[in-house]
């Protein structure tokens, strides 16, 4: 397996060169970076993979709704449709993507839309009628097109980038030098005993430059909710049955979390952004029959769970499914982070 990964090392040299060469053209200004008057956040990283950029957009969506009108705008990843769409009630998972799809079920006062040309985004949730004050980014890191007012980088304390490698060797977007674009680093899935030395050797690894912050967070969870409901529902006993599906990057710590409530879990495990067919959902009906016994139930994760509500399921596989809704914590400082990006929209804001 070693050597068959080695094979993909002059890839990733060409790769390298390759986007090495992108970012000195935009650096240079022969690439042209589109700046705007009102107030731009993005959110990303540099890893192929989950670093958290969903539950963290949330986060400082949940913030500003508060005083100001907000527009987060995605590529919409593995929808079926193409160009500028804006989410209304009629959107699905399939329409807009199950990131968007998950953050305008949770903001549905807030505007979602997507355009894989961000530039072109912005402009027209900015033309409509009652446009935004700000817009997010979600994952438009690598989006250089577009100059955005505040960069936040998120970075998997799991996958250390000064460790990783570009792709397809590794798990690398661009080049680590890339880290001094962002105004603000995020080391995101902590534990949440990390230690003072732990936090300095990231400070070092990470060269944080004197105009960045870095900050940490831990994974919190939410209430469990059901699909078939979406209302809150009891924990699980300890002797119960957990069948866990999922169609995320990472899903360790969601299975540990699950363990928390009891040791008797069957996993299926789905690549990211999975589109699940009729022959997935039959796998699913069979692998829950197979468990002896009434006391059982299916989780998924939150956006596993956009994907699915949209399918139809077996009324008895609808009703047994939950989901539990993933909410950083910052280990400190996160209302100092909040406050600053509170501000930043404040003082630029039209």
């Amino acid at each position: 397996m070693a050597c068959i990964k080695l094979l993909l090392l002059p890839f990733s040299l060409i790769y390298g060169l390759a986007v090495g060469t992108r970012n000195i053209l935009f650096n240079i200004g022969v690439l042209k970076s589109k700046s705007f008057d009102t107030p731009v956040i993005c959110v990303g990283n540099i890893t192929v993979g989950g670093t958290g950029k969903t539950p963290h957009t949330e986060l400082i969506i949940r913030e500003l709704k508060k005083q100001f009108h907000i527009a987060c705008l995605s590529r919409g990843y593995k929808r079926k449709t193409t160009g500028f769409i804006l989410a209304d009630k009629q959107s699905t998972a399939q329409t807009i993507g199950d990131e968007p799809m998950q953050i305008k079920n949770k903001f549905p006062d807030i505007l979602v839309a997507c355009d894989g040309n961000r530039v072109r985004g912005i402009h027209k949730l900015l033309n409509l009628q009652s446009p935004p004050e700000v817009i997010i980014l979600d994952d438009a890191f690598q989006h250089r097109y577009v100059q955005a007012g505040k960069n936040i980088l998120l970075v998997d304390y799991n996958r250390p980038v000064h460790k990783d490698h570009l792709l397809p060797f590794g798990r690398l977007r661009e080049n680590t030098n890339a880290l001094k674009r962002a105004d603000y680093i995020i080391v995101t899935k902590c534990p949440a005993n990390l230690q003072p030395i732990e936090r300095r050797l990231l400070y070092k690894h990470l060269k944080i430059k004197p105009y960045q912050q870095l900050y940490f967070t831990i994974l919190g969870y939410g209430d469990i909710k059901s699909l078939s409901q979406n209302t809150i529902a009891e924990l699980p006993t300890p002797d119960c049955h957990i069948l866990c599906i999922t169609g995320i990057a990472t899903p360790k710590p969601y299975i540990e979390h699950l363990e928390t409530f009891t040791k008797n879990i069957t996993h299926i495990a789905f690549s990211d952004h999975h589109n699940f067919s009729k022959k997935d959902i039959k796998q699913i009906e069979q692998a829950f029959q197979k468990i002896k016994g009434t006391d059982k139930y299916i989780f998924t994760t939150e956006k596993d769970a956009v994907r699915l509500q949209t399918y139809e399921l077996p009324k008895a596989i609808r009703e047994s499914i939950y989901y539990i809704p993933v909410i950083p914590v910052f280990l400190q400082n996160g209302e100092s982070f909040l406050n600053e990006i509170t501000e930043y929209v404040r003082k630029n804001k039209k």
